[in-house]
């Protein structure tokens, strides 16, 4: 029996890789608080904001599977989306010639059950050594926004990363061997 399968994101990357599988989930944008408890790691922090956002996308539905999910980058501190065009300066010049840590959380949750899985896949991405030019550049294409870390391995960036080890889609934003392993662990198998 097919589920209804729900997207408690907005993200067009995560959008276009179900799609790419053959699912057209319904898209359920969590409007949620990403405040975090002191005192957690950043493992724990994106399984929690996954976790949190399943949950505020399932008191509205009757029915269904939630796949929610969260992405940050990680090197001595956690590193989110740029704030602002000096944020997105400082967050690539940070990572540049260095290798960092892609984390992402993400929560399965059947809706009205206890069936639900949590977890995060982590891919460490190591990037070549680029110039402050190059860094204005490529944030004035416009691709760095809405994005943790300010990159989008999948873009333009891609050219200035030298190695990656681990899952590619996990640093896109959705570990999709992953996601699958768990939805079959959860019975959920054929999608």
């Amino acid at each position: 029996m097919k589920s209804k399968m729900i997207l408690a994101s907005g993200s067009p990357r995560r959008i276009e890789m179900m799609q790419k599988h053959g699912i057209f989930p319904q898209i359920m944008k969590p409007e949620v608080d990403e405040t975090l408890p002191k005192d957690i790691n950043a493992c724990q922090s994106v399984m929690y904001l996954a976790l949190k956002k399943a949950l505020h996308v399932e008191e509205k539905c009757r029915e269904g599977i939630i796949l929610a999910a969260d992405t940050l980058v990680y090197k001595d501190e956690t590193i989110g989306k740029p704030k602002d065009y000096e944020d997105a300066v400082r967050i690539l010049k940070s990572l540049r010639d260095q290798k960092h840590s892609v984390l992402t959380g993400v929560a399965i949750v059947e809706v009205n059950t206890t069936n639900r899985r949590v977890f995060y896949e982590s891919t460490e991405v190591i990037f070549k050594k680029y110039s402050d030019q190059d860094i204005i550049n490529y944030i004035e294409s416009g691709e760095a926004w809405d994005k943790a870390g300010a990159y989008a391995i999948q873009g333009s960036f891609s050219r200035y990363i030298d190695a990656f080890i681990g899952d590619y889609d996990n640093v896109v934003g959705f570990p999709w061997k992953r996601i699958l392993k768990e939805l079959d662990i959860l019975g959920f198998g054929e999608l």
